[in-house]
């Protein structure tokens, strides 16, 4: 049995992990006969969102403790992590990943991103193992890898920042995903687009079955 490693953000869209993408990636792992751990830094979350009204709230959270939510409760910090242990490493989008995983939200190409997230995925490059992301995350790999094919759908603004940092950006639709066999990084872009939760289901089991025959 294949068994991943799938690292959360948080708990929301616009401040954490996007719900859908991180659940229906885990539904379409476990679907297809594999298994999987969840993992996420255990930091605090850049800010909180009121996921209602949009606005920033005066209150503090914490990216392990929100991820636990959507874990519920099966979750290690992303410091455990050991490349060894993995077939594959996934990433859910949702804001958290270019907020709380990195900065791009606030830097774009000149961001950073978390030591432990880096280390991650550098480990299982270095072990010649697939990395799979969705939606904005992505852009985390960007940075890090520079030479890499991805794609985050269609955003101009985002594929000329991830071209900045050295990667080459691919347009791509619901559903589609791109295949960089250099590094073994599959991408695909769900809410990047204006897509509805079926199509994000799509995304995420195309990922799944990409990243498998990788595997």
């Amino acid at each position: 049995m294949k068994k991943f490693a799938v690292v959360l953000s948080g708990n929301g869209v616009f401040d954490g992990a996007e719900i859908h993408e991180a659940t229906l990636s885990l539904y379409a792992i476990a679907k297809k006969g594999a298994s999987y751990e969840i993992f996420a830094p255990d930091i605090p979350q850049h800010h909180v969102i009121n996921h209602i009204t949009g606005e920033e709230m005066d209150e503090t959270r914490n990216v392990l403790v929100e991820s636990a939510r959507i874990a519920r409760g099966n979750i290690k910090p992303l410091s455990e992590f050991s490349g060894k242990d993995f077939d594959a490493l996934v990433f859910p989008g949702g804001f958290g990943a270019a907020k709380n995983l990195s900065s791009f939200a606030f830097e774009g190409a000149d961001c950073s991103v978390n030591p432990d997230v880096e280390k991650a995925i550098r480990e299982m490059v270095s072990l010649g193992k697939p990395v799979g992301a969705l939606c904005i995350s992505p852009v985390i790999l960007a940075k890090i890898l520079g030479d890499v094919e991805l794609t985050i759908g269609q955003d101009t603004g985002t594929a000329e920042a991830i071209e900045k940092m050295g990667a080459t950006h691919t347009m791509t639709s619901h559903g589609e995903v791109v295949v960089d066999k250099k590094y073994k990084v599959v991408t695909t872009p769900c809410y990047m687009l204006d897509a509805t939760i079926d199509q994000i289901g799509d995304g995420a089991s195309n990922v799944i079955d990409a990243v498998l025959e990788l595997t």
